[in-house]
């Protein structure tokens, strides 16, 4: 498949075939939706965490005796049922969030992605990208003459056929705009953003990564 290629400018140079092994793919949504809820677990940070009766401090002592005052009897003013004791099935950070999804799984979602991006017309195909200097000034131009005028701010990822300081400098001041490794692409991070920003080089990057 042909489609549309484009200079820093804005302005369409030319045209270039795509992989359809890749950027051809029917997308199944379940199948998406299941990778990026799995993505999205593996990535949570486990904070919330309780003390139980033997974490928390004090109680080694019996309140009082066992009989003769009238009162319910009690072994440690840490127990449960006393305010400032041990919590009872509270969360703790031994839970586990972490989904297992197969590799290839992975990389048909990612595929479908890629391929719903192109069929939307949310993937801008550039000649090349580059810039002198870590401006942010330089990036928020290209921005204007790529991303279409719209009343709402938009978001847009680059996705970069190999590191490059002065882009990811450039880009990270910028809200709703981020970089991105062809390599390290997936399907939540691709989600994330509305358009996709990429260079012809990150074509080959994306083949010799995930069509082994």
């Amino acid at each position: 498949m042909f489609v549309d290629v484009y200079n820093q400018n804005g302005e369409k140079i030319g045209q270039t075939r795509l992989p359809s092994e890749i950027f051809g793919i029917e997308v199944n949504s379940d199948l998406v939706h299941q990778v990026v809820v799995a993505q999205m677990a593996n990535r949570r940070k486990v904070i919330a965490q309780t003390k139980d009766r033997s974490e928390v401090s004090g109680g080694g002592k019996k309140p009082w005796r066992q009989k003769g005052l009238g009162r319910a009897r009690h072994g440690s003013i840490r127990s449960p049922l006393w305010k400032g004791g041990g919590v009872t099935f509270g969360p703790r950070k031994e839970k586990v969030f972490e989904k297992k999804i197969p590799k290839k799984m992975k990389r048909k979602a990612l595929f479908m992605v890629l391929s719903g991006k192109l069929k939307n017309n949310l993937l801008i195909l550039l000649d090349k990208l580059k810039i002198e200097k870590p401006k942010t000034k330089l990036m928020a131009e290209i921005l204007d003459k790529l991303l279409p005028k719209t009343k709402k701010p938009t978001s847009a990822l680059f996705i970069l056929p190999t590191m490059d300081k002065n882009l990811i400098l450039a880009a990270r001041n910028i809200s709703r705009i981020a970089t991105i490794q062809a390599k390290d692409l997936n399907p939540l991070d691709l989600l994330s953003f509305k358009y996709l920003i990429m260079p012809k080089d990150s074509i080959k990057v994306i083949k010799e990564t995930f069509l082994k």
